[in-house]
């Protein structure tokens, strides 16, 4: 006989999928709302946004970037030759080539010969762990600007590949690697030293606050820097880039971010203090003033630090540029990583243009038969004998041109990695540096000088 009071099959499969539909829908409803806080921005949407982009960010930095070959440290080898593949000596300028790569810092001769080498994994540089709270493992954290002193002491900039922020601190090494003193703000892209010795770093933070009159930009965002510390370290000037441009006369700029950089609305990457020598005839240096370059907003600005104030900023045919430098003419010559497209030369160049007219006066721009390309990082430097070192971070390689855009030196990076060794370790920074910049004891210990006579007498 039936049993009246038992469901039938028929209708517990109805009430199953009746109630999978009610659930799907109220998870529907859910995100529908959350979506709409969030495009509004009323409570509690702008708190859904910070956590859900916390939560990725999270979710990015412990699984996208497990294997270091896979980051932006390493790229396909564009050829099988290492360390130097050519040169031409009596077109060069003589001198050591100070370069970048992982966790370290090489300086080598025009053979390509290593003469000295800094080495400190990160991990080591802040043993306490007083550093970056859960940094990436030091496979990921590398030097991204060096900067050596006479006797051979470096100042290095760690920055950490798949992390949110991505700087990680400023040290000073002696010439044995040993840490002299440690900055621990989150130090990024670059540092250089002004004339009086005073020290210059960009630094970077996030900060959850909106910006008056600039809806455009994520409230949650990462927030540039300017640090000024002493020469053993000590922090004189803290000061917050975006509010200044924001108040400037070229405030309109900061409503031409793009969508996919409102969260790093400036990307700051370039600061060169403008109290030196070889800056005099460029029309805004001076004492306290510092060029630095914005990527997001293809600008570069001169900023006096004691007003907080920018007095000049530039836009130009330029497109996602790094390393701004004023020439000892004037003019200003930068690395420009996109301005060159759709042409067999590659997407990168370097120009020099005239900061009074903005004419390009000097441009290399690669061959067909050799693609100058690198998205991201990579510099340049004049040299004195007016030929260019050209550093092109994509490619591990570090170049020589002249005027007429002659190759006469050339380095590929001999790190290599990745199955088969098809991989090439990024160079992030590139210099040359005469050799009678260093200390004759420096010189000495790296086999390269005599001792002078005062040494020799005390011996």
């Amino acid at each position: 006989m039936k049993d009246e009071s038992a469901p039938s099959r028929s209708g517990g499969w109805l009430d199953r999928v009746l109630l999978g539909g009610f659930v799907a829908a109220l998870l529907l409803i859910s995100f529908l709302a959350g979506s709409l806080l969030m495009a509004s921005k009323v409570f509690p949407g702008p708190q859904i946004a910070r956590a859900y982009e916390g939560g990725r960010a999270l979710y990015a930095k412990l699984t996208a970037y497990d294997d270091v070959y896979a980051s932006d440290l390493w790229y396909p080898a564009r050829t099988d030759r290492k360390g130097v593949t050519g040169s031409v000596a009596d077109a060069m300028q003589p001198g050591l080539t100070l370069y970048t790569s992982g966790p370290e810092a090489h300086l080598i001769d025009a053979e390509g010969k290593v003469v000295h080498r800094w080495h400190r994994p990160y991990s080591t540089a802040w043993p306490d762990g007083s550093g970056v709270r859960n940094p990436q493992p030091d496979s990921h954290v590398y030097f991204r600007k060096a900067v050596p002193f006479p006797n051979g002491d470096l100042l290095v900039v760690y920055e950490g590949v798949g992390d949110t922020p991505y700087g990680y601190g400023l040290v000073k090494l002696d010439r044995d690697s040993n840490v002299i003193w440690r900055y621990g703000g989150r130090t990024h892209h670059n540092v250089d030293v002004g004339a009086d010795g005073r020290i210059y770093v960009l630094t970077h933070e996030i900060v959850q606050e909106r910006l008056e009159g600039f809806d455009n930009l994520a409230t949650a965002r990462l927030e540039d820097y300017l640090v000024v510390l002493s020469p053993d370290g000590e922090e004189l000037h803290n000061i917050p880039l975006t509010p200044i441009v924001a108040r400037s006369p070229w405030r309109h700029l900061v409503h031409t971010v793009s969508s996919y950089s409102i969260a790093d609305p400036l990307h700051t990457n370039d600061v060169d203090p403008l109290d030196k020598p070889e800056t005099a005839a460029f029309q805004h240096a001076g004492p306290g003033k510092v060029l630095l370059s914005f990527r997001e907003l293809g600008a570069i600005g001169v900023l006096d630090i004691e007003s907080e104030q920018m007095t000049w900023m530039a836009r130009g045919p330029w497109i996602g540029q790094h390393d701004p430098d004023v020439l000892p003419n004037g003019h200003i010559i930068l690395f420009d990583n996109y301005g060159n497209f759709a042409v067999p030369e590659g997407r990168s160049r370097v120009l020099e243009f005239d900061p009074s007219t903005y004419e390009i006066v000097w441009e290399y721009p690669g061959t067909p038969e050799r693609p100058f390309d690198s998205d991201i990082r990579s510099s340049q430097q004049r040299l004195s004998n007016g030929n260019t070192l050209i550093t092109e971070s994509n490619a591990g390689r570090i170049f020589e041109v002249t005027q007429d855009g002659e190759i006469v030196w050339e380095f590929v990076n001999p790190r290599r990695g990745g199955d088969g060794e098809a991989m090439v370790a990024i160079v992030c920074f590139a210099q040359r540096v005469p050799e009678d910049y260093f200390d004759s004891s420096f010189l000495v210990a790296l086999g390269i000088g005599s001792p002078s006579p005062d040494l020799q007498e005390e011996s």
